[in-house]
């Protein structure tokens, strides 16, 4: 198993931790946290102007083309940066968009490819208790929408966005264009800040273009896992760096609190739980990028990233003490981060479940028993 990374992605790497690093300090994020604004405008104008929002957008659109292996080295360094900005929906939809959608939708994918405009998407309701909330019925000209989506990220200052629904009886997905009349907005903020607006379709009509094949859905989940994730591992690496830091210098009983027993096997722990995750994202985002299937990889990883940033943020918030709820002090905001993190991918225990079914019905276990080199053995 070689995670060695290659001098382009390196480079990306090192630009993408410069940029985000660079812009989202503690004293800039606690002013962002007062400004209101819907996410960090200057930092994605710089994102567009080096190429960072368009990485997974096919070249032949205008994008670099790159694999979930680039992206994932972006979205780690956004995570751990803590930077509200749209990266991974903006151009996963667009790659979505380009892989499976018609001709007539190309200009979507254009314009997000040159930064001129904004796309995302929503996956919540796959996972959610209420299941998917909107239905397309079909039309003489096309499909009719009707009920509702839920928390769409940026839903106000995108121009379009990639949605479930249900489409007789089956999960699809579908482009709606934002600006489209008969959509009415509930808009609202997360925790951890992201703006987003619950979005109630009332008779709103969509051209058969704009309806994806049912292999779209298939395509993106795995894909959407592998960028949550990586914001995961960013958030909860960066956790773990600040605590150790801070139980390096807090003193008590005359001596830092890090050289504690208790203290050292919980920092230990969170060093394992990092260390997981981070094996299980590259095993799928290698599969991913091979165009192999990953059906139980994509469910683990989502797993261990819920699971992950969990157990890293119990441990951080407890061992900073009372100063680990003072909202002027950082910390706090990787919790805040992790927990919106796990909502999106559907908690642990949903994915735990998930995960039984396919293996109960699944005896080709592991990470790679499909692949050449186990069935030579």
């Amino acid at each position: 198993m070689d995670f060695e990374l290659n001098e382009d992605q390196r480079a990306i790497a090192e630009m993408a931790g410069s940029l985000m690093s660079d812009y989202c300090t503690d004293e800039r994020l606690r002013d962002w946290d007062a400004s209101g604004q819907a996410y960090m405008q200057p930092l994605w104008a710089n994102c567009v102007a080096t190429g960072l929002h368009a990485l997974a957008i096919p070249e032949a659109a205008g994008g670099s083309g790159l694999g979930m292996t680039e992206l994932v080295q972006v979205l780690d360094a956004q995570g751990g940066a803590l930077a509200q900005v749209p990266l991974w929906r903006h151009q996963l939809a667009a790659a979505t968009l380009a892989e499976f959608g018609d001709p007539a939708l190309s200009p979507w994918v254009e314009q997000a490819a040159a930064g001129s405009g904004l796309l995302t998407l929503t996956l919540d309701s796959l996972t959610h208790v209420r299941g998917i909330e909107l239905q397309a019925s079909p039309q003489a000209d096309g499909w009719r929408l009707q009920g509702r989506v839920l928390a769409l990220p940026l839903a106000e200052q995108s121009a379009a966005a990639l949605v479930p629904a249900l489409v007789q009886g089956q999960p699809r997905l579908l482009l709606v264009d934002l600006s489209q009349a008969g959509i009415r907005r509930v808009a609202g903020v997360m925790t951890h800040g992201e703006a987003f607006a619950d979005l109630h379709f009332n008779g709103v009509s969509l051209s058969h273009q704009q309806l994806l094949p049912a292999a779209a859905l298939d395509w993106l989940v795995p894909r959407a896992i592998a960028a949550l994730s990586a914001l995961q591992l960013g958030v909860s690496a960066e956790q773990v760096h600040r605590t150790v830091a801070y139980v390096s210098e807090r003193r008590q009983f005359e001596r830092s609190i890090g050289s504690f027993q208790a203290v050292q096997m919980s920092m230990a722990d969170t060093h394992v739980h990092l260390e997981v995750l981070r094996s299980a994202l590259w095993q799928l985002c290698y599969r991913l990028d091979a165009g192999l299937p990953v059906p139980c990889e994509a469910l683990a990883t989502a797993y261990l990233a819920c699971e992950a940033g969990h157990r890293i943020g119990h441990v951080a918030q407890h061992v900073h003490g009372g100063i680990g709820v003072d909202l002027t002090y950082p910390i706090h905001r990787f919790l805040y981060w992790s927990r919106a993190l796990g909502s999106a991918l559907g908690g642990s225990s949903a994915i735990l479940e998930r995960l039984g079914e396919w293996l109960s019905d699944n005896d080709t276990l592991g990470w790679k028993y499909d692949l050449e080199e186990h069935q030579a053995l």
